[in-house]
């Protein structure tokens, strides 16, 4: 039945953790998680600070280092949860841990593709080192927030045991 759920009584619950400060799809994560009945904790530097719109928006603040937002994820996410990053570098931490990755434009992290992500960052960070620039990622777009949405869809589906058939 829609709607149902069967829980163990230790079962930890499922959670999405949104590597927020420039999160696009922040929307489409909470519309998808009230869907599947699953929390979303958004962690973000103080520096983002905004007030949560509703009760469905669990907000954890953190320091504006470089990494804190990071590291508040990498200690907190446990095996089972959902992530969505756009950060390499924690997807890379996570992927060993049972933990499932994306980004904002609905690419899934895997062993098979993060090696080929970080030696890609490697060398964009060489070459600007060196003074040669990239025009930088571009805008997210419809086809990158539908891609999004029906990766999500998909991960919380297949930890359901929803046939993929049913999504819409």
């Amino acid at each position: 039945m829609e709607g149902w759920r069967i829980s163990l009584l230790n079962e930890k619950e499922k959670t999405i953790f949104v590597d927020a400060d420039a999160c696009p799809v922040k929307e489409e994560i909470l519309l998808i998680a009230s869907q599947f009945s699953v929390r979303v904790i958004f962690v973000a530097s103080f520096e983002h600070y905004q007030l949560s719109r509703s009760k469905d928006e669990n907000w954890i603040y953190v320091d504006p280092h470089k990494e804190a937002a990071d590291l508040y994820i990498a200690n907190h996410v446990r095996s089972g949860d959902v992530v969505v990053t756009q950060d390499i570098g924690l997807a890379s931490l996570l992927l060993n841990r049972n933990i499932a990755v994306l980004s904002e434009r609905g690419r899934s992290y895997t062993e098979d593709t993060i090696d080929f992500a970080l030696m890609s960052r490697h060398m964009s960070g060489k070459m600007r080192r060196s003074g040669i620039y990239s025009k930088g990622p571009k805008k997210l777009n419809k086809e990158d927030r539908d891609r999004f949405v029906t990766l999500l869809k998909k991960i919380l589906s297949n930890d359901e045991g929803i046939s993929n058939q049913n999504i819409e």
